[in-house]
């Protein structure tokens, strides 16, 4: 069975040819539960998320701030497996029909084995991977796979890659460029900064793939300055806090799908 890679280019440009960026949510499977964070991943679609990447808890992040490190002691403690996080994209994108992706990084999938961890997300309807820590150097194996079982392969650039090092990188990627505003972890700021929007330019002088910004969006606001320079606006650190700040799973699900809602107007400039 094929990813849905087509499935994910196809919603970044049907954002495009309505004069907006796509916004992406980010949650972590098995937080606070597999069932609670299947919940939380419907009602992101349901509030105006157009894409999902769906976390897979690691036990040493090298990308995620304080927050998400939270959610997935939560949900490594709660005993979450790589099925898991297969279960979560399947039911997320049968019950949605939009794309799914998983973040992820490399020593979980190296350990799974590659062959059988993208044959699973195929199969389960995932539209590809974002590999934060795999240098592309090192990708041809998962490349080839992810290709031959149609996946994105979704690379990190940040605003110390030269543009010789952003050529390298979006030669190779497909889906979308995640370009990380900011050097650091991920989590809420009070600025997303100049530095997001200058490398956002210098990776679209590289590539005609589209070019989403994440780390530091929270609100409507934010999402809205992002999105006049961006392809996409990631937000995952706000969406985890309101599950996290919230007095009871039921609360926390309506908090992200009230942070879609409001999100989504940002990005169509209507905040």
């Amino acid at each position: 069975m094929s990813g849905n890679i087509r499935l994910l280019s196809d919603t970044l440009a049907a954002a495009k040819a309505e004069g907006r960026a796509a916004l992406i949510a980010y949650l972590p499977a098995g937080f606070p539960t597999v069932d609670g964070g299947i919940a939380a991943i419907k009602a992101a679609f349901d509030g105006g998320a157009d894409v999902v990447e769906v976390g897979l808890p690691h036990s040493d992040p090298v990308l995620d701030g304080p927050v998400i490190q939270t959610a997935d002691d939560i949900a490594l403690r709660g005993g979450v497996k790589i099925a898991d996080v297969m279960r979560t994209v399947r039911e997320a994108h049968t019950a949605t029909g939009k794309p799914v992706l998983v973040m992820t990084y490399w020593n979980p999938i190296d350990r799974y084995g590659v062959e059988r961890f993208t044959a699973e997300l195929a199969e389960a309807g995932g539209a590809g991977c974002i590999l934060p820590d795999l240098p592309v150097q090192e990708a041809g194996l998962w490349r080839e796979h992810a290709e031959k079982h149609g996946l994105a392969t979704v690379f990190v650039v940040a605003p110390s890659s030269k543009d010789a090092r952003l050529a390298e990188i979006t030669k190779v990627g497909t889906g979308f460029v995640y370009a990380a505003s900011l050097m650091g972890v991920t989590g809420t700021r009070v600025s997303v900064g100049a530095q997001a929007q200058d490398l956002v330019e210098r990776t679209r002088a590289t590539t005609g793939t589209p070019v989403c910004v994440g780390l530091g969006v929270s609100n409507a606001q934010q999402a809205a300055e992002v999105a006049r320079f961006a392809d996409g606006v990631i937000v995952g650190s706000a969406f985890v806090k309101g599950m996290l700040d919230a007095p009871d799973d039921a609360a926390g699900v309506e908090a992200v799908r009230v942070l879609a809602g409001e999100l989504a107007k940002g990005v169509r400039g209507q905040a």
